[in-house]
Formats: C-alpha cells, structure tokens, sequence
C-alpha cells in the first residue's frame, strides 16, 4: 500500500475522477479514450447470480468480446454458454465460447485480455493474484478480499505485475453519491465532526450453523470451498438453477454470512457504504487508528475513530436505509441508493434528481474498459479497494475480540499488541498456497 497521507486529492483530480462539474450538473464518468477503440477479449470467473449480472452488463459494449467462462458448478457453466451463444447468434458470430471448471485454464489462454471475478469473497485473492501474475487485467467484485493481508498481497501484485485492476464499487460511478461526496470535501457543511454509516441490523459475521444437504450432480464441492475450513455442503451456500426450464437464483448465495467464508454485512455492504464514508473524509488509502466495539465506554454501536478526532459510527440514519449521513459544523448531507437529503433547501436543490440513473451503473464498468486501453488508473483501484476492505474487516475484529484496537493505517498493523496481527489472516486448507 502506498505510505500516503490522508487528504491526497487536490480538487482537479477530485473532479477528474468523480466527473461532476458545477453542483447541480452531473456527467456520466468520463475517460480519455473510447471503449470501442479496441475489441476486449473477456472471460467471466464465477458464473452465479451476481457473475451472470456482469456478463449481461458486459454484453452492451460492442468492443468486448465474451470467450470463456468458469464455474465449479456444471449447471451454472451451461447457463453462461447458452446466454453467450444465443448473442453470439444473434450477432451473427459462429465462435462458440469456451467453459471451464478450473479457473487456471482461463488464465492459460494468450488471447485472453481481461477477467471478470465473481467468486465467493474466500477465493478472490488466489484468483486474482493468479490472474495478475498471468497478466491479464481484473474487474474484481467487491468486498477486495477475505482477509486483510491478502489485500496487502493483492496490491503487491497489481502493482508489479502492471496490470489495471478495477474494484466494483459500482456507488462511485453513481452521480449521487459523487454529489454528496463534493459537497462535503467543498467545505458546504463546514468541518466534519462524525458520521453515521447504516450497512443493516447484526452486521458481523456468524458461525456456521446450516445442516448437511446432499451433494447436487455437477457440483464440484472441494473446488468451491478452496482454501477456507472444509464445511458440509448446504443448497443456501450455492443456490441451485434450472436450465429446462430455465429459472435462475431466487436469493442470493448464503456464504456471505458466515465468518468461514466472508465478512456478513460488514463487508458485503460496508465496502459500498463505508467506502464512501471513506472516500468523504479523504482517507482512501488510509483508514481509522481506532475502532471500538458496541458497548466500549459506552458507545451503543461500533465505532471508528481517526486521527483528527473524527468518529465513524455504525448507527441507524433513517428507519433500516443502508446509507451514509455526513455531520458538519455548519450542517449535514445524507446520502443512499436513489436517496439524497441535506440540512438547507440551498444543499437539497443542489442535486439534480434525474441524474441518477441507470446509466451510471454501465459507467463503472466502462471506466475499466477504458482503463484497459487508456493504461490509467480505474475509478477506484485496487489500493481504494483494499482500504474500505480493511476498514471493514477490522470492525469485525474489534467485535468478536469485544476490546478496542489502535492500528496504524500507514504500516497496516495493529499498535501495542503484536499478537494481534495474526487476525490479519488464516491458515489455508491443506493444499492451497500461502500468499
């Protein structure tokens, strides 16, 4: 991670990078180049609910081209092969795609440009440090990792190999939340004392606790838990599909929620609304020096605290909206998905409320096509990715040690207590390489 102070940004590359001019008039994500400049080969790793989204958003750019897939689940390789020939017909393309179960075989074809990571949060470091090492360029989904050193690890290999890698924290292609972001780094609600994040109720991670289920034909279960704590196999985890006929995931997978696998809703919705929290008080790249669990001192929710005094509390802002609300001296702007409210009439009509719209979802993934070609830097690379991440993480951990931890943002160590650091990671299954 790169030993940079908190407040980075001067204001042109604030407005080069969200893209808004004047408040009031919002501008969709803008970069140098044109995506159809140059046809993308694109494969798609991990081919579940969210994988199958991406491929669909994908699908739009006439530049990119969908080769291969791979999923540990047979099912779920048919329905991407079929959606991707029935366009490809449509187009009037011959080419089939390709299907693999073993990701390695992805990353083994020259002609492939870039990935697409849709895994469960447990197997996006090894896939794509793998990835990076074979030289091929990342859209990565967020939470960045499982673990805060295999963010530390990831950024490493980013950076040596020179590949682009974009995190998708899709809110920051979105006009609203760059507007409220401007206004509270322009000053407009004066110096900022706290601010309220809302990610949802019992936001940590639990044990595992979902009974043994039969194993489903096509499923190949070692290939899926990977480096993490073998555990019986439950539908909830994988959820299945039908292809004949075809009916896709009815809810989302249930590994998000146990700490085996993943950070429960402190990573699955921290990373969007933590990291504009983050992003808000100029610590991208930085993060908190203390982070105190509910009931420390008395304080009803987890609480983070930074180095100018600032407090980030994990506290409800308006009935269960999952959003972000900036205090200031002189006043407060809230914002969440398609909600935007502020302390004066003069900040509320600030915003223009059309500019929110669906296109700005596509823009995020545009912006790493463009990277792709421009060699630029992603709207939010993988050293922004990694810093919400760890934020994240360490709330967890603060939680389920119930004590107060001191850490350093710059060394991304814990303060004091060295033992502590071994929090910063596990022990993977036997079998699967230490990173």
């Amino acid at each position: 991670m790169e030993n940079q102070k908190p407040n980075t940004h001067s204001r042109r590359e604030f407005l080069r990078m969200s893209a808004i001019g004047v408040a009031g008039m919002m501008v969709l994500p803008s970069f140098v180049l044109k995506s159809q400049d140059k046809v993308i080969n694109v494969a798609f790793i991990g081919l579940g609910r969210q994988g199958i989204y991406l491929v669909s958003s994908f699908l739009k750019f006439e530049n990119v081209n969908i080769v291969a897939g791979c999923d540990v689940y047979k099912s779920k390789r048919t329905r991407f092969e079929k959606k991707i020939n029935t366009f490809n017909q449509s187009k009037g393309i011959t080419t089939g795609v390709k299907v693999f179960e073993e990701y390695q075989d992805i990353l083994k074809d020259p002609t492939i440009d870039a990935v697409v990571i849709a895994s469960p949060d447990h197997w996006h470091a090894l896939m794509a440090i793998d990835a990076c090492n074979a030289k091929k360029d990342i859209y990565l989904e967020k939470p960045l990792t499982f673990t805060i050193h295999e963010g530390q690890e990831l950024v490493k290999a980013v950076r040596k190999n020179k590949v682009i890698l974009a995190v998708g924290s899709m809110q920051r292609s979105e006009a609203i939340f760059q507007h409220a972001v401007q206004l509270v780094q322009d000053g407009r609600i004066g110096q900022i004392e706290k601010v309220s994040v809302w990610v949802g109720e019992d936001p940590h991670p639990k044990a595992y606790d979902l009974p043994a289920e039969t194993l489903p034909d096509g499923l190949n279960w070692e290939k899926w838990i990977g480096p993490v704590p073998l555990v019986a196999f439950n539908n909830q985890l994988n959820p299945p599909i039908s292809i004949d006929p075809p009916v896709n995931e009815n809810v989302w997978g249930a590994w998000r929620w146990y700490k085996q696998m993943s950070g429960g809703l402190m990573t699955d919705w921290g990373a969007h609304m933590i990291d504009i929290a983050q992003w808000g008080l100029k610590r991208d790249k930085s993060g908190p020096v203390k982070i105190q669990p509910a009931g420390f001192e008395g304080n009803q929710y987890l609480t983070y605290v930074y180095d100018d005094g600032i407090k980030m509390v994990l506290e409800p802002i308006k009935a269960d909206m999952r959003g972000v609300k900036f205090w200031g001296k002189n006043g407060w702007i809230e914002v969440a998905r398609g909600h935007f409210d502020a302390s004066t009439e003069a900040l509320k009509s600030s915003y223009v409320k059309d500019a929110n719209s669906s296109k700005t979802w596509v823009g995020h993934h545009k912006n790493f096509l463009d990277s792709i070609i421009s060699r630029n830097k992603p709207l939010v690379p993988v050293e922004i990715g990694h810093s919400s991440g760890t934020v994240c993480t360490l709330g967890n951990i603060a939680n389920e040690l119930q004590q107060e931890l001191k850490w350093n943002p710059v060394s991304q160590t814990f303060v004091g207590k060295r033992k502590l650091n071994k929090k910063l990671h596990y022990d993977y299954r036997k079998g699967y390489r230490e990173i």
